[in-house]
């Protein structure tokens, strides 16, 4: 079943629930259209709601053709009471709602009627369609195309925050929508930070430089991660650059829907273990990828889920070396039940860039 509204609704008979109650922004984007930053949407077996405020009336008539807008200058849930059936079980997702919702809820719906299940609908969101996993590739072809015009500006002398300021200019002038979050520059003994923040660093010869980055094009996200070498680099780097590419390859030349998401981590962490960098690995293999730049699965090692059919997921083994320096490498793959395809573009051999 390819239309949302029609797999929400199979959830709701597999919760006993009467009906749902949408408050994440990328899950009400992927069952009505809306891409606005605020509103709710309610469905049942027959209907779907969607409460908004009057900045985005027009929008959501445009966007949500065969949803019921409401628009409201006051509380969403009282709007969505006074607009819906009456109701028995109203199934929501803990991951998405606040205190203050629920609370608001409870006041205006029995409080006993609110099923509260921590991701009901990640499964349906994460079996991706055709038409998403094109726009995820377009994403990250966009963002392919920025990190080959990025190296001709990784040179000795410019800051990390600038570096950082080029690729946001690249992106957006590739037509980009936005940045999926702020990019990683991280060079030298920076790098042995995993999500260390552009700063005043300058890039020196003789150093490594770890670049994670990604865009949304269309809604959907981008995001790879390279680490690149400023100079010649040093027989230690360049040993353990090839651990870390083989570990991700191993991952990837196993990865396939119906695998639990821990045995497919496993596979890269047994490795890096076997060559004495298991204590650097410091997160997990990857993550989802979608309507949300990190969405389920989470591929770590108490993962004890499966992977389903048509997921895109990074891989993304790394190891840092605190006061030294780190290496990540990140591909975006969609998996199948023979394997998975690569969406990512960029080659993931070492570059010795001329210092």
């Amino acid at each position: 079943m390819n239309d949302p509204v029609g797999r929400i609704r199979r959830r709701l008979g597999e919760l006993g629930a009467d009906a749902a109650l949408l408050t994440n922004l990328a899950h009400i984007r992927w069952s009505t259209g809306f891409t606005g930053s605020n509103g709710v949407a309610l469905v049942d077996g027959t209907r779907v709601v969607f409460v908004t405020d009057p900045r985005y009336a027009e929008q959501a008539r445009l966007e949500c053709p065969d949803n019921e807008v409401v628009v409201t200058s006051g509380s969403f849930p009282e709007a969505l009471r006074a607009n819906s059936s009456p109701y028995g079980r109203i199934v929501l997702d803990a991951l998405s709602l606040t205190v203050a919702q629920y609370r608001e809820l409870a006041r205006q719906f029995h409080e006993s009627d609110l099923l509260i299940e921590a991701g009901w609908l990640d499964v349906e969101v994460a079996r991706k369609q055709r038409s998403e996993i094109g726009r995820i590739a377009a994403a990250q072809a966009l963002t392919d195309d920025v990190f080959t015009r990025l190296l001709e500006y990784l040179r000795p002398g410019v800051t990390e925050r600038q570096v950082a300021a080029e690729i946001v200019y690249l992106h957006l002038q590739a037509g980009a929508d936005r940045m999926s979050f702020e990019p990683i520059v991280a060079s030298g003994p920076n790098g042995a930070f995993p999500h260390g923040r552009p700063g005043s660093r300058v890039l020196r010869d003789c150093e490594p430089v770890v670049i994670d980055m990604g865009c949304y094009l269309d809604g959907y996200a981008s995001d790879m991660t390279r680490t690149v070498h400023i100079g010649p680099a040093t027989n230690e780097f360049a040993e353990t650059y090839k651990v870390v590419l083989e570990a991700q390859q191993l991952a990837i030349g196993i990865a396939r829907s119906g695998l639990r998401a821990d045995e497919l981590d496993g596979v890269a962490r047994a490795f890096l273990v076997d060559a004495g960098l298991g204590d650097y690995f410091v997160h997990s293999l990857g993550h989802g990828l979608g309507l949300d730049v990190h969405e389920w699965p989470r591929i770590g090692r108490n993962s004890e889920y499966v992977l389903p059919d048509s997921c895109v997921v990074t891989i993304e083994p790394g190891v840092y070396l605190p006061g030294k320096w780190g290496i990540r490498i990140e591909d975006i793959v969609v998996l199948s039940p023979e394997g998975c395809r690569n969406l990512t573009g960029s080659s993931s051999a070492l570059l010795e860039l001329d210092g």
